[in-house]
């Protein structure tokens, strides 16, 4: 595959609430660029980045998927992220590696619960991001109704740059407000929208939204604003370098409109990534540390190729015949092929052999990759989420996420003997895998728990260890150590007498208990 500089990559997360149609999305996406030969379905199970077994049988994504797109002599790195509650740990754990993302909110139910989140996310890590509106081609989708919803959660800067042409069965097309051109679609086709001019029907609310969009991007650069308030327009060129200037610095935040199950409007979607988000270059500095421990001096790498190469592993996941692969974004320098680095978080040297960007399951050989891009390696001997990399001579640690604790544990236990044996390197594995699960004993009951972020996230867990590692697990409520405590004071006197001839007995005995204060104890 061709090696691309920085400043031709584009490293953006698809998040959003579960079953807005993220992976339809993606699909959509890979096959308007050509780096697929059909469109894959969710319903059939033949998206690239829904490859897992759990996630084709549940039709929902349970764990981050990395893709790749090609489109204007420029590389769009696509992590595919899980939407659902129980899964959304991957989903952060992902967006560490990203410097933008796509946004995508429900035509029908607009702002969900997870939109929100997946948004506070973005806000944490400081990432430009476009909103994509989807799902205008089902019953009940409203554009007008979510656009709404979307200003009342985040704020009038989420500004549509296209209005759909049509809504429910009605929806064929999209205008762009940049160019100010129609585009209709063929459903289920290419992606790639035959351009016109815009109907007259659709010629009003155009107009009206493109003069929005000009008040809102000259709003914030002062010789913009001098420009409108001369001309009461911008030219073209104004309102695409402006535009540009304002969603990398966070200020709007472009709404764009398609039907992923259609693939309508996949071709602007893709010139809207490549033209207003970020390169992976242009962050310009990176972060890190001397050591992640209270105390450590922060260390400032520029996101440069001339800059001494460091890496860092923001996701693992466990093959039973590739064994571990390492997804990693190159934070500064330039990887190549063969090359050995230092594990700074284990102090251990690592061959990076064969390294490949990914395409869903499959892994696409490189010679080398540039700053800012991202990467996938197999076989690295102790490397793990988390861990940075690096040349020997440059020491840097970059901070890991930080993930919330399980909400909920099961006692786990192997159905038979030869389970058992198996059962502890297997889990091992998953642990490798999914930062967020939890396995120990409990020192009272004596039982071993499996904890998670919910029962269906501790279900694809058993279901993972029986394909994977044809290990048979039983779980069960785990058992509950009751223990009694004093809730009061208590203040008692005793007293023993006892007379059986010659020198009698007699004994007296106070007792005074008190309470300790609450959550204190041996």
């Amino acid at each position: 595959m061709k090696v691309y500089d920085g400043k031709d990559v584009r490293n953006v997360a698809v998040a959003g609430h579960g079953d807005s149609g993220k992976t339809s999305l993606v699909s959509g996406l890979l096959y308007a660029a050509g780096m697929v030969n059909r469109l894959g379905r969710v319903d059939e199970g033949n998206t690239v980045t829904d490859f897992d077994d759990d996630e084709m049988a549940r039709k929902v994504s349970i764990m981050t998927a990395l893709a790749h797109a090609e489109w204007a002599k420029t590389k769009i790195n696509l992590l595919d992220t899980p939407g659902y509650n129980i899964f959304i740990n991957d989903t952060k754990a992902a967006m560490v590696a990203a410097d933008a993302a796509l946004v995508l909110v429900d035509a029908v139910a607009g702002v969900e619960v997870q939109t929100e989140k997946v948004w506070a996310f973005t806000e944490e890590y400081g990432q430009p991001r476009l909103m994509v509106m989807n799902k205008l081609d089902r019953e009940r989708a409203s554009f007008e109704r979510a656009l709404e919803s979307i200003h009342k959660v985040f704020g009038r800067t989420a500004v549509p740059v296209q209005l759909p042409m049509g809504e429910e069965r009605a929806f064929r097309g999209v205008i762009d407000l940049l160019a100010m051109k129609a585009y209709s679609y063929q459903s289920g086709g290419d992606g790639k929208g035959a351009a016109g001019e815009i109907p007259a029907e659709f010629a009003e609310a155009a107009q009206s939204a493109r003069e929005k969009l000009v008040e809102m991007v000259a709003e914030g650069n002062d010789a913009l604003l001098e420009e409108f308030f001369d001309k009461g327009t911008l030219g073209p060129e104004q309102l695409r370098q402006g535009l540009r200037e304002a969603v990398v610095a966070r200020r709007i935040f472009p709404v764009a409109c398609a039907s992923a199950y259609h693939n309508i409007g996949a071709d602007l979607l893709l010139n809207l990534i490549v033209d207003f988000l970020p390169t992976a270059v242009e962050r310009g500095t990176v972060t890190g540390y001397t050591r992640l421990e209270e105390g450590g001096e922060p260390i400032t790498r520029r996101v440069a190729d001339s800059e001494p190469v460091s890496v860092f592993v923001f996701k693992t996941s466990a093959d039973p015949f590739a064994g571990r692969i390492s997804y990693y974004k190159v934070c500064s320098g330039v990887l190549k092929n063969d090359a050995t680095l230092t594990n700074f978080t284990k102090g251990q040297a690592e061959r990076f052999a064969h390294i490949t960007v990914g395409q869903g399951k499959e892994h696409v050989g490189v010679q080398e990759l540039r700053a800012g891009d991202i990467g996938v390696v197999t076989k690295l001997k102790d490397t793990l989420t988390g861990d940075t990399l690096g040349d020997k001579a440059a020491f840097i640690l970059y901070r890991p996420v930080k993930l919330p604790e399980p909400l909920i544990a099961f006692a786990i236990q192997a159905k038979s003997r030869a389970d058992e044996d198996r059962l502890g390197q297997a889990l091992h594995r998953i642990l490798e895998e999914d930062p967020s699960l939890r396995f120990y004993r409990d020192a009272q009951t004596k039982e071993f728990l499996l904890a998670g972020a919910g029962q269906q996230h501790v279900e694809v867990i058993v279901s993972r260890l029986k394909k994977r590692y044809n290990v048979e697990v039983q779980l069960k409520a785990p058992k509950v150590p009751y223990r009694e405590t004093i809730r009061g004071t208590a203040d008692v006197e005793g007293k023993h007498k006892k007379q059986t001839g010659g020198h009698g007995q007699f004994g007296v005995c106070n007792i005074k208990m008190d309470p300790l204060p609450r959550g204190t104890g041996f």
